[in-house]
């Protein structure tokens, strides 16, 4: 089939978003299929070849994020791909272009809500009204978006709980996750290096990996040091717009030599940062599935995570990690926990991200769009 992925976000950002695109594009790629990604335009500098682009601007709020709020000639590129199908990848001005030229090609829609945009608004809206309005305002849009595409595709199903608790009601939907390579984040891999690198010899390490943004609530996993023993070492992979804030506070608590900060990893290294580690942790309640638990548990790791939307559906207390209920010292409980039960944890862990392998997601959308095309070709 040929498949175009439009998407609102894409390098050089860094997300969950970016990272579903990359891997489910290769895994359907691999599974001889034809992928096109149209994304916004970050700029002649850090375009991608063979990728698509729509000019955009970059959004000021997160500098890292580019808008394509300008007219496009968004018809004739995805008439010119011949495409079977479209999977929309977010909620905003790519999806809206997506959307429009669906309705005037009839060329079937697929999106997968990866992100619940509500949960941000407090932090990045540019808009000066109050945020109750706000949210309300944004759950119009999301009911009346939601309803266009032929199939709404949730990571997990706690997010189809929180369509219908919403009023949103799609066509249709399937509970398809992001996929992990389980080839790549596995057991077994030497993080020795990484360990000597950053001094964490004959220490435990808890690591947590993903954008240092404030919807992540890192400062709950942060302060939760404070009550770990000493061997207990907390790296921070990753960079984003609360890092500032968030070193502020390891200064002012006085932890600067109890917790690490990496800064952003290759996608070749991130297997080895896991490894090197012995839990991995989030306190974030924003996660529609938590895309770096599971590649952690792919690499043996037990999760220590808040009891919260997707975290609910992945993790299991006392199987796979702890769920903890989002304060620092349930934080920190959740962390033993794991330390102390990790070798009983780690088959399960293994177990639980070997359910997320892009071979068995990729033959999921494979038989979503073979289903959607077809019906598309008889109501023509």
């Amino acid at each position: 089939m040929r498949i175009a992925m439009i998407t609102d976000s894409y390098f050089p950002t860094r997300d969950g978003v970016v990272t579903a695109v990359v891997t489910l594009k290769k895994a359907l790629e691999d599974m001889g299929h034809t992928v096109f990604v149209i994304a916004p335009d970050p700029g002649e500098k850090d375009r991608e070849p063979g990728v698509y682009y729509f000019r955009s601007k970059k959004f000021k709020k997160y500098p890292e994020y580019f808008l394509p709020i300008y007219p496009s000639n968004k018809r004739e590129v995805i008439e010119s791909l011949d495409v079977d199908i479209i999977h929309i990848y977010g909620v905003t001005f790519m999806a809206l272009k997506a959307l429009i030229t669906a309705h005037t090609t009839h060329i079937p829609t697929v999106m997968t809500y990866v992100t619940n945009v509500v949960d941000t608004m407090q932090y990045y809206s540019p808009l000066k009204i109050p945020m109750d309005i706000q949210a309300k305002l944004a759950w119009i849009y999301i009911r009346n978006l939601l309803k266009r595409p032929n199939c709404i595709i949730a990571l997990t199903p706690s997010t189809l709980l929180e369509f219908k608790e919403n009023g949103v009601h799609p066509k249709r939907t399937e509970v398809i996750p992001i996929g992990i390579d389980v080839h790549k984040f596995r057991e077994g891999l030497d993080g020795s290096e990484i360990r000597k690198r950053y001094g964490l010899e004959n220490k435990r390490v808890v690591i947590h990996v993903g954008r240092v943004s404030y919807e992540k609530n890192i400062d709950v996993v942060v302060n939760s040091v404070k009550s770990l023993p000493d061997d207990v070492i907390l790296m921070i992979v990753g960079r984003g717009p609360a890092l500032d804030d968030i070193k502020a506070l390891v200064e002012k608590s006085g932890m600067n030599d109890r917790i690490i900060f990496t800064g952003f990893v290759s996608d070749e290294e991130l297997p080895l940062h896991y490894s090197a580690s012995d839990v991995v942790v989030s306190a974030s309640r924003f996660e529609t599935q938590g895309l770096t638990i599971v590649e952690a548990m792919g690499c043996g790791l037990p999760a220590a995570c808040s009891n919260g939307r997707a975290f609910v559906d992945i993790v299991k207390s006392g199987v796979n990690g702890y769920l903890f209920n989002g304060t620092s010292e349930g934080c920190a409980e959740a962390i033993m926990n794991c330390l102390e039960h990790k070798c009983d944890i780690r088959p399960h862990a293994r177990e639980t991200a070997e359910e997320y392998s892009t071979e068995n997601v990729g033959k999921k959308l494979t038989a979503l769009y073979e289903d959607l095309a077809k019906n598309s070709n008889k109501d023509r």
